[in-house]
């Protein structure tokens, strides 16, 4: 490794704290569209591409943090 064991529980969180910005950050963009569809008198359905895609990325995301979660 190139860092110590002493450094894990730093790195972890880490990943968990811009995780969890990351997360913040995707709910207020979904909630942005949201509004902004409703206001202009969009379909929300249009943005359901959008969705999918968000959730996507969630999902890589957390398959790449699995196995570090999973250590702690």
């Amino acid at each position: 490794m190139i860092f110590g064991t002493d450094k894990l529980p730093e790195i972890a969180r880490s990943l968990a704290k811009g995780m969890t910005q990351l997360k913040n950050a995707t709910n207020e963009i979904k909630s942005e569209i949201h509004n902004s569809a409703k206001v202009h008198g969009i379909d929300t359905d249009l943005t359901g591409d959008i969705k999918k895609e968000i959730e996507k990325v969630k999902e890589e995301i957390d398959d790449l943090t699995g196995p570090i979660k999973r250590q702690f």
